[in-house]
């Protein structure tokens, strides 16, 4: 599994792939997953390149970017947790609570991304604190 460059921290999920794989996350970030059968994907590079730009909405939000991409252990295991195939793209938001709170199998534009995100109570919540 590889992690992009974008949220939080970012520190190496655990070396072994556990049965839950966003325990880490919970009530720390919300993740989006996304899912791809290889490195080469055009849709999980669309998804990236959108993601490039918003770089500051995608920490704002304590939004943190994994990839399940290829075959390896953690890739299936993050796959199996979330019901995903391993022969096509998707990409899934995960809240803070560890709910799938949406899911796409085609890049999700950051706009949505932010608006599904603006939304979530825990999000409304944050907003009203930080002013």
């Amino acid at each position: 599994m590889r992690r992009t460059a974008l949220g939080l921290g970012l520190a190496a999920l655990t070396a072994t792939a556990s049965a839950a794989p966003l325990d880490a996350y919970r009530d720390r970030a919300r993740v989006l997953v996304l899912s791809a059968p290889d490195a080469g994907d055009a849709q999980l590079k669309a998804q990236r390149a959108a993601l490039g730009p918003v770089r500051d909405g995608v920490a704002e939000r304590d939004l943190v970017v994994l990839e399940a991409v290829g075959s390896g252990a953690e890739a299936r295991a993050m796959r199996a947790a979330l019901g995903l195939p391993a022969d096509s793209f998707r990409a899934v938001l995960v809240g803070k609570d560890g709910g799938a709170k949406l899911t796409a199998a085609t890049p999700i534009p950051p706009q949505r991304l932010f608006a599904t995100i603006d939304a979530m109570p825990m999000r409304r919540s944050e907003m009203r604190e930080r002013r």
